[in-house]
């Protein structure tokens, strides 16, 4: 089964994964903790892809972030994340760039809810030395920009993935579903689907 829906359906997919003993692919973003906990307890009894992104492009971009957050980190460089996608987009910010945050997080030893900063207003002060921005742009028929950003003094580094066609998601899911044809129950990411651990 291949899920690209709205989080609040993939309960019932994973109900009827686990009735027919079939392996599943989620592209659905947005699980609140709950509905990730389940995707968890099922990963227990068959194999799941889980990822924020099916692209082979972005799954590059995860892992360029991850190497290039080790060698320049947030005490050398201020790192900014954004990321636009159509005007229909109901989540900000994106999956992907939630992913990408996640990333930056686990390599700098920053938190999500302490350290992101959600754009900017106003008469902000001096930027603070832990902080990450991000940042969310809507607009037109974008199917996806996503660009992680290295700033420091006398160079800035800048990681950008932009999308053109959906096809490049389905077939990535795609490729997920054929991985999965001979694996146990657990949990899995494109990274692992495409031998980027």
């Amino acid at each position: 089964m291949i899920d690209f829906t709205i989080h609040s359906f993939t309960a019932q997919l994973l109900q009827e994964a686990l009735a027919t003993r079939s392996a599943l692919v989620i592209g659905t973003t947005g699980h609140d903790e709950k509905e990730l906990a389940a995707i968890h307890e099922a990963s227990n009894k068959i194999p799941i892809v889980l990822a924020p992104n099916f692209s082979v492009g972005v799954n590059t971009l995860f892992w360029l972030t991850r190497h290039a957050a080790r060698i320049l980190g947030n005490d050398r460089c201020d790192i900014e994340v954004t990321e636009m996608h159509h005007h229909h987009k109901i989540d900000a910010p994106s999956g992907t760039a939630r992913r990408l945050l996640e990333i930056l997080n686990e390599e700098t030893g920053t938190s999500y809810e302490d350290d992101v900063s959600h754009g900017r207003v106003g008469i902000t002060g001096a930027r603070p030395g832990r902080q990450i921005g991000m940042h969310s742009l809507r607009g037109g028929d974008v199917v996806g920009d996503h660009t992680v950003m290295f700033a420091a003094e006398g160079e800035r580094v800048e990681l950008t993935h932009k999308a053109s066609s959906r096809m490049t998601f389905a077939s990535g899911a795609l490729q997920a579903a054929l991985w999965l044809g001979d694996k146990s129950p657990g949990l899995f990411d494109m990274q692992d689907v495409l031998g980027l651990r």
